[in-house]
């Protein structure tokens, strides 16, 4: 399991060891777009994809964020994306980009997410980019931590995984 992600060349330390391909999803609470405590474990039930960014209001974070919003659409699997972003951009940058699918959760409050899925950066207090397929049970059938935060995710292996599981 990778304890070091870059940013533009730079290592960056993950604080934890983010969770393996075949274990039940750790569970975490965040705030939704309206400020509610929404738990990882509620969204059971259905495929989920979920779509971990540094920041939404960086360029990169928009088209991954984009991209896999336009395949949940299409392929009608759940997307929940995660950041540090405060609910209230989250809400904003799903309303500039009429993106009404996206499950936005925020865990720049108490940092649950961070911690539990060993995603939080050390250096730079956001979470590492980073793609997982949970099953309706909660099991992680996909990850993908990307080496270089600067850069998108391979969309094809995380799609390919959900679209079998619906």
């Amino acid at each position: 399991m990778p304890t070091t992600v870059t940013f533009k060349g730079n290592p960056m330390h993950l604080v934890g060891d983010p969770p393996a391909e075949g274990q039940p999803a750790p569970d975490f609470t965040a705030l939704d777009a309206g400020l509610q405590p929404v738990s990882l474990s509620s969204l059971r039930g259905a495929p989920v994809v979920l779509n971990v960014v540094p920041s939404l209001d960086t360029p990169v974070c928009e088209r991954q964020t984009r991209h896999l919003a336009e395949q949940a659409r299409q392929a009608g699997f759940k997307l929940v994306t995660l950041s540090m972003d405060l609910p209230f951009a989250q809400k904003r940058f799903c309303e500039t980009f009429q993106l009404p699918n996206v499950v936005t959760l925020s865990d720049f409050k108490d940092r649950q997410a961070a911690h539990t899925w060993g995603l939080g950066i050390q250096e730079l207090g956001l979470l590492a980019r980073a793609v997982f397929v949970l099953d309706s049970n909660g099991v992680i059938r996909h990850r993908q931590i990307v080496p270089e935060i600067a850069q998108e995710p391979d969309y094809e292996p995380a799609l390919k995984t959900v679209k079998q599981l619906l």
